[in-house]
């Protein structure tokens, strides 16, 4: 039990000599991640239900539907569908699916879900939307699902961050559904 009789129970008998100040974020809350070509996209943390890492055999296949659909799963009781997100963005690399697990991102956009499968997820950033640029050199076919894109100075290179629309991502007539 706690006593308040002894104020340095916290510190024992030793002083504190600094407190670190926790750095306030600035911009938005994104998650970065890889398609199979090597291209890196973000998509605003608002937007993702959740990120999963699922057996390929957990994903079942359902025929006659767009090549893009990779076929569903429940995902905590609720059926979703499993999208190649490279191939859908046009990227003509091949998904590597003979491996443990699959990065699949789930988004969300009002009551509809969509799982995104991509080659590896990076982690969580902090980007600020005052330094999105208008997407340069997009391929046709891409351009509707990318609002922007942010240079980074990494390595001493320049390169370019996509970011993603999931609404326009998930209200695609490219499903064919």
């Amino acid at each position: 039990m706690v006593s308040n009789r002894n104020p340095d129970f916290l510190t024992g008998s030793d002083q504190v000599s600094e407190i670190q100040e926790l750095e306030t974020p600035e911009g938005e809350l994104h998650l970065r991640f890889y398609v199979p070509s090597g291209e890196e996209f973000a998509l605003p943390a608002i937007g993702i239900r959740e990120a999963l890492f699922q057996s390929p055999e957990r994903i079942t296949p359902i025929p006659n539907v767009s090549p893009l659909l990779l076929g569903t799963l429940n995902a905590r009781g609720r059926v979703i569908w499993v999208a190649d997100l490279g191939q859908f963005l046009g990227d003509n690399s091949a998904l590597n699916t003979d491996r443990p697990e699959l990065h699949v991102i789930a988004i969300e956009e009002q009551d509809s879900m969509l799982g995104l499968v991509v080659d590896r997820v990076i982690g969580m950033a902090w980007l600020s939307p005052d330094e999105l640029e208008p997407p340069r050199n997009v391929p046709a076919n891409m351009a509707p699902f990318i609002r922007g894109e942010w240079v980074l100075q990494e390595d001493d290179e320049e390169k370019r961050l996509r970011l993603l629309d999931q609404a326009a991502i998930l209200n695609s007539a490219r499903w064919g559904m």
